[in-house]
Formats: C-alpha cells, sequence, structure tokens
C-alpha cells in the first residue's frame, strides 16, 4: 500500500522491547507529554499519560486522520487500519 507503521508507548525501553518483540514496525518508548503533543495526542492529566491515539499522516508529517480513546476500547484495529489507509489513498 505504500505507507508504513510507527508506534509510540509511555513505557520504559525494557517493558516496550517485551511488549513489541512480535511485531513488525518500530515502537518508540518514553513518550512523553511534549512528544504527545507534537502529533496531537490527548494527555490526560489525572493519570498523568498519552491516552490511546492513532494517526495518518502525510510523509512531512501532516495529520490527515487520527482517532482517540480514552481507554482500551476504541483503539483501531489492524483491519480498521487498512480500511483506512485505503479510504485515504483513494482520494
Amino acid at each position: 500500500m505504500g505507507v508504513s507503521i510507527f508506534a509510540g508507548s509511555v513505557d520504559d525501553e525494557y517493558k516496550t522491547l517485551e511488549i513489541s518483540e512480535h511485531l513488525n514496525f518500530p515502537v518508540a518508548y518514553g513518550m512523553s507529554r511534549e512528544s504527545g503533543e507534537q502529533f496531537g495526542a490527548w494527555w490526560d492529566e489525572d493519570r498523568k499519560f498519552i491516552q490511546p491515539s492513532e494517526f495518518f499522516m502525510t510523509g512531512d508529517g501532516k495529520v490527515i486522520a487520527s482517532t482517540y480513546s480514552s481507554s482500551p476500547i476504541g483503539r483501531m484495529e489492524p483491519e480498521d487500519a487498512v480500511a483506512l489507509a485505503n479510504f485515504l489513498l483513494k482520494k
């Protein structure tokens, strides 16, 4: 499809490596409020971490679609990501 997947986690390096060992895309660790704000992620003031967020971006970093969750429910499934990518690429 000509797209790339990247992920980020607030977890430390060791926890992120454990969680991501079976993934086939890079996962950044130690995501902070500041790093999340660069993408427009939602920082949860009460719990002090970035809530689950997905962004579809152009090669130059422009956000063209996004989703936000306030809990584990609502995170984008791989099939949803493919469907949205197909929709966005047809425009």
